[in-house]
């Protein structure tokens, strides 16, 4: 099992190319479920992920060509072509969504396009219970009828699914986006109130609109959806991660670094660049992408509490934990969107952080320094903020089991190297 050794105390400079999003990039590759013509993706990260939602998509009949690679290193250029001629298959394996969470999104777009869906219940990272209660009510509020057995949720429509006025209890993208791919085909108007208003929903959205549905509402907490007959092909590139722009971002205030985040943009990373301005950093937008330094005295110990966007997102809590561990004063960090965020503690304790936590909640007293040690990564943030934690510490740092790495981040190690970090895998 890989890992990867890190030999901290260098700043960063330089530039860091950001990928395409992956959360962006998974519902759009099953939104190409929805027509018979050919769905481009381009700036499509290369992960685990993507590859694993490749694989299944194959297994349901789509047909997948590899479609050009960006010039000079980068990967802007790399594109997937997906045609849905016939999809052949309807159950998504239990072998392939267990790994994968977003597997289920295939679920919207398999029962709107052929009216019957088999897909297992999904896996993913052990942060918590994130069930698809919210997916399948939404389904059956258009029609559908779904039940759970031996694993596999089972729904089947008589005809096209109908428009209906759908509210979630409570905000879910997942939920949001196999809604909204479901609708695309839908007969009638469908209406989704408080809906996710991440920028991935609002990729998946403009693609669909592209693809001849008609959405109001995009970017808001309420979507109004205009079914189509059939969907035809197009062209679309995919967002920059945020997460990726956020957690570079956090590496380079952690190093007091000054590196350019190549193709992102602020808009992503509002409420990140709110707490890391208040945490000392400086971040502006340029030519190329987005600025960010940090020059001027110690970082500051900031409060955060996670929200759904456009709040500070869940997804980058463990990466400013960590920033906070080497923070001048305290700081407290509030998690109310997973259960078990914090599993990323006690590694982050054997680096000298000094954390308590209570109940949802963490209180980060700053320590000068993070000593270097052998840690294990227990979920795909928990891993990177490790990464984090070494980039900053005293000595050498080891993370063990950097699969969870791999499904999150391209090229990782590369990118920071390229900007004078000591990083390398140790293959075993």
């Amino acid at each position: 099992m890989d890992r990867i050794r890190i030999v901290g105390g260098n700043r960063l400079h330089g530039q860091i190319p950001i990928s395409g999003a992956k959360n962006a990039s998974l519902p759009l590759m099953a939104a190409s479920l929805l027509t018979d013509e050919t769905v481009t993706l381009s700036n499509l990260p290369h992960l685990v992920d993507i590859s694993t939602m490749a694989h299944l998509l194959t297994e349901l009949g789509v047909h997948i060509e590899m479609d050009g690679e960006a010039p000079n290193g980068g990967h802007a250029g790399r594109a997937l072509a997906l045609t849905a001629k016939k999809v052949t298959e309807s159950t998504a394996p239990y072998d392939l969504v267990r790994t994968m969470r977003a597997s289920v999104l295939v679920l919207g777009p398999l029962l709107a396009r052929t009216g019957h869906a088999r897909v297992s219940l999904p896996g993913g990272c052990a942060i918590g219970t994130r069930p698809v209660d919210l997916h399948l009510s939404a389904l059956e509020q258009m029609g559908a009828e779904i039940e759970i057995r031996e694993g596999y949720i089972e729904a089947k429509a008589s005809g096209r699914l109908q428009g209906a006025h759908i509210v979630f209890p409570m905000v879910s993208v997942g939920a949001t986006e196999n809604a909204l791919m479901a609708a695309a085909l839908a007969d009638g108007v469908t209406v989704l109130a408080n809906a996710a208003r991440e920028p991935e929903v609002a990729d998946l959205a403009r693609c669909l609109m592209a693809m001849g549905a008609e959405i109001d509402g995009i970017g808001t907490d309420t979507l109004r959806i205009e079914g189509c007959d059939s969907l035809h092909g197009i062209h679309h590139p995919v967002i920059a991660d945020r997460i990726e722009t956020g957690t570079y971002a956090m590496a380079a205030a952690i190093t007091g670094g000054d590196v350019v985040l190549r193709g992102s943009r602020l808009d992503l990373i509002e409420a990140i660049a709110d707490v890391l301005r208040k945490a000392g950093s400086e971040i502006s937008e340029t030519a190329e992408g987005l600025r960010v330094a940090r020059s001027n005295g110690p970082v500051q110990g900031v409060d955060v509490m996670t929200e759904p966007f456009p709040g500070f997102p869940t997804d980058m809590q463990a990466q400013f934990m960590t920033l906070m561990a080497v923070a001048e004063g305290a700081s407290m960090i509030t998690e109310t969107i997973f259960e078990n965020r914090f599993m990323h503690v006690p590694e982050l304790c054997r680096m000298g952080a000094n954390i308590n936590v209570h109940g949802a909640s963490a209180i980060v007293r700053g320590v000068p320094r993070l000593s270097g040690a052998p840690v294990m990564a227990t979920d795909l943030r928990a891993s990177v903020s490790l990464v984090l934690a070494g980039l900053a510490a005293e000595g050498e740092t080891v993370i063990n089991r950097v699969y969870h790495l791999d499904r999150g981040y391209e090229r990782l190690e590369e990118k920071l190297s390229a900007c004078g970090a000591e990083i390398e895998r140790l293959k075993d």
